[in-house]
């Protein structure tokens, strides 16, 4: 699984496939070398501010003024007008939000040479930090190995600059982190120079150091403290063209991977808190069922280990002195429960409920042939590796945290208010995570665990155990999808999408970062709510469909729902890729011939070509195998999906082959990317396929990845290709979240042309084939 490059450390260009359904000599790629224009002048710029913070060695800090938009323009024979996420997109909201506090971002360089980046995000295993540390070690002229990033605390002062999400990360860090190492390396090199008595501009810095022309040489750590000195005269700052940049844009290894691999790597249960007991929860048969009554509570206190035992609002909480002895507690618990919000509901409920909550279509079918489709996708878990977990020290007088956080800020505030703390009293510290998938957005163990811990007066280490993880944590909430798309003559003439959903919280933060960024919305979503505004600067159709529309209900159910990779997009450009594939067989096409026609720029036919040229598109397949290909474009960051899929065997439908092509604007880490759309990959033939809840009276039925049926090595690809294109802009698109749309809709398309079915309901096999554990 690698991603193939040529000579020069780019993709490769695509080859031509032959006239079996593939490009004609008026339809090839671009020849390798031919780059997509740039952005107009003026577009994409950024105006930074650069401040030294008083230290005995080099610190700074960054600050970066907002991006510019300037949408693509393109034609088609029946044109569709921009949607609001072609003018600006929830990470354009990100950077305009977190723009004022991009000052606050902050390098040391040490004495040692060691350089130090406190990271106001959260890596869980997105590869964000070796990005980062690769964006530094560019701009300083410095070895990979001397970049250390740290997460930051949760700091208050940042605002709306220290939530993970949204593909965001490395989009908003770009700029103001290769300023920050720029400013670094120019005070470096001012201090030599001072030193030596020569001009800065004959200094030239490489491998950590700042070197004369006539042989002399310095390294950083020996000029650390000189280059912190206010009253040096420093020439202008600027980081590196593009085309200098000796790093960024190399495939290169994660900076932790040792780490993960040999056990080294501390997650939040492996942290040494002085005093920190194990501690379970005993939680309801319901979701959000709360305690009425414990009957045996004196027992189980006597029990071996139990330190103590004690009720919050999400259950009744056993603190041991091993988990061993916390989890046996627990199960001698004789609780009586009081409801929840959600115990009448189940699937079929949940299912009528929103198709009933799907708002009408508009167009009328009249006299023009169309094509009608209605989907339903199920509940999702995240089913990170990391279960959720959190380390509390809470006392009279102050509170001490540690949990992996993508939204730190409030959850310091959420827990200091819980507590009747002053914020200045509660310290969050943010902790790598073992996977996220939007789920630690949410930090209901850091609340639940200082919650415990207030109640019993120790620190405690609290772990959700994996069937609470799959029952009681949040989930990607269940849709309803109704398209109908109208076309004539071989033109499509309208294509509406309307979605009905049970209600996402975003009681995370972001909503206070669309607040404060709702006088950049454009025209019509301004006033709209935080959920149609997510949706609206999110999803969007990148084919010229005519009158094109794309509408969000969300139904209250009291189910614990967050954001799922992808949001909105995974299910609804997903069910969008399927009608895309039978609108081209309504009208005789093949299905890449004819996403080609209607898409609406070179820039995304570039990838669609690459996809299908290298997945060699159309050729024979044994009966009940079949191709399906998708493409995807979101964050301003584009790809294609080709999959190859086996459905011989019934009770074991396969994915063999994949072949994927990505379009970023600008690649830092091509492997890191890689990695990205693997992983959407994973999670498309997952839920596409198996994986997802049952809900029956009140409680997910799945209980662990031996229910909640998560692809594993056997139900992967052995054949999995990823091509990274050569840089089309500027600056980096968003990644995290690109790769599962293109991948379902890909998945979707090959099982229907393997079948000779309409895929409609997802997970496909969605059988309860296993015994739930009790409630």
């Amino acid at each position: 699984m690698t991603a193939h490059t040529g000579p020069s450390g780019r993709p490769d260009a695509a080859g031509q496939p032959d006239a079996a359904g593939r490009p004609d000599a008026a339809e090839r790629p671009l020849p390798a070398g031919v780059a997509v224009p740039a952005p107009a002048p003026g577009a994409n710029r950024r105006a930074f501010l650069t401040y030294l913070v008083a230290a005995p060695t080099l610190a700074l800090v960054t600050r970066a003024g907002a991006d510019a938009l300037a949408p693509q323009a393109a034609r088609a024979v029946v044109p569709t007008l921009p949607a609001p996420a072609d003018l600006i997109d929830l990470g354009d909201l990100f950077i305009l939000a977190g723009s004022p506090t991009a000052a606050l971002l902050a390098l040391t360089v040490e004495a040692d040479g060691g350089i130090r980046f406190r990271l106001p995000r959260e890596e869980v295993g997105q590869g964000l930090t070796t990005a980062v540390a690769m964006l530094v070690a560019e701009e300083l002229d410095a070895p990979l190995g001397d970049v250390r990033v740290e997460l930051d605390d949760a700091r208050p002062e940042l605002l709306f600059n220290q939530l993970t999400g949204s593909s965001n990360s490395i989009r908003s860090l770009y700029g103001p982190v290769r300023q920050t190492a720029a400013t670094a390396r120019a005070r470096l090199v001012a201090a030599a120079a001072r030193r030596w008595n020569v001009s800065a501009a004959s200094l030239t810095t490489a491998a950590g150091a700042v070197r004369a022309p006539d042989g002399r040489t310095a390294g950083y750590g020996s000029l650390a403290a000189a280059a912190a000195d206010p009253g040096l005269t420093v020439l202008g700052a600027t980081p590196k063209p593009a085309a200098r940049h000796t790093l960024v844009g190399k495939p290169t290894g994660r900076i932790d991977a040792r780490a993960m691999v040999t056990g080294a790597q501390r997650y939040t249960l492996d942290l040494d808190v002085p005093g920190a007991k194990p501690c379970v929860l005993r939680r309801p048969p319901t979701l959000g069922g709360s305690v009425r009554s414990v009957a045996n509570l004196a027992a189980v206190r006597a029990m071996p280990g139990v330190l103590d035992v004690v009720t919050v609002p999400t259950g009744v909480a056993v603190v041991a002195e091993t988990f061993g002895q916390a989890l046996d507690a627990k199960a001698a618990l004789q609780v009586s429960w009081g409801p929840g919000p959600a115990d009448r509901l189940s699937d079929a409920q949940i299912r009528a409920t929103l198709r009933a909550a799907t708002p009408p279509l508009l167009v009328p079918p009249l006299l023009t042939p169309y094509v009608d489709a209605e989907f339903d996708f199920a509940f999702v878990s995240h089913a990170p590796m990391e279960t959720n977990s959190a380390v509390a020290d809470v006392r009279d007088d102050r509170a001490e945290i540690w949990s992996g956080l993508k939204s730190p800020i409030v959850a310091r505030e959420t827990i200091a208010a819980e507590l009747g703390l002053p914020l200045d009293r509660v310290t969050v510290h943010v902790v790598q995570a073992g996977g996220s998938f939007g789920r630690r957005l949410f930090f209901d163990a850091a609340l639940e665990a200082a919650r415990v811990s207030r109640a019993c007066r120790r620190p405690v280490k609290l772990m959700w155990t994996r069937v609470d993880d799959t029952r009681h944590g949040r989930m990607r909430p269940a849709t309803h999808h109704r398209i109908r798309a109208t076309h004539l003559l071989g033109e499509v003439l309208s294509f509406e999408h309307r979605v009905a959903a049970a209600e996402t919280d975003f009681r995370h933060g972001l909503g206070e970062i669309v607040t404060a960024t709702a006088a950049s919305l454009p025209p019509g979503i301004g006033n709209a709510t935080l959920a149609q505004t997510l949706f609206l600067t999110t999803v969007k159709s990148p084919y010229h469909f005519g009158l094109t529309t794309q509408a969000l209900t969300e139904v209250p159910t009291g189910i614990p729902t967050a954001s799922w990779r992808s949001v909105y997009s995974a299910n609804t450009r997903g069910a969008e890729e399927i009608v895309v594939d039978e609108l081209a067989a309504r009208t005789g096409r093949d299905p890449y011939r004819f996403r080609r026609t209607f898409l609406k720029t070179a820039a995304q036919r570039a990838v669609l070509d690459k996809a299908a040229a290298e997945g060699d598109w159309g050729r024979a397949m044994p009966a009940g195998c079949a191709q399906g290909i998708a493409f995807h474009e979101e964050y301003k960051s584009r790809t294609a999906c080709l999959v190859e899929i086996d459905t011989r065997d019934p009770e074991h439908v396969r994915v063999t082959k994949a072949v994927i092509a990505v379009d970023v604007g600008l690649p830092v880490n091509p492997r890191g990317l890689e990695a990205q759309m693997i992983g959407g990959l994973t999670d498309a033939i997952s839920t596409t396929l198996r994986a997802g809840l049952h809900l029956e009276a009140g409680l997910p039925l799945e209980g662990s990845y031996s229910q909640f049926h998560w692809a594993r090595q056997r139900d992967t690809p052995r054949d999995v290709r990823v091509f990274v294109l050569p840089a089309t802009a500027a600056e980096p698109g968003g990644a995290g979240e690109l790769g599962v749309p293109a991948a379902v809709g890909a998945i979707a398309n090959a099982y229907a042309r393997a079948t000779g079915t309409k895929p409609r309901s997802f997970p496909l096999d969605f059988d309860v084939d296993f015994t739930p554990y009790p409630r």
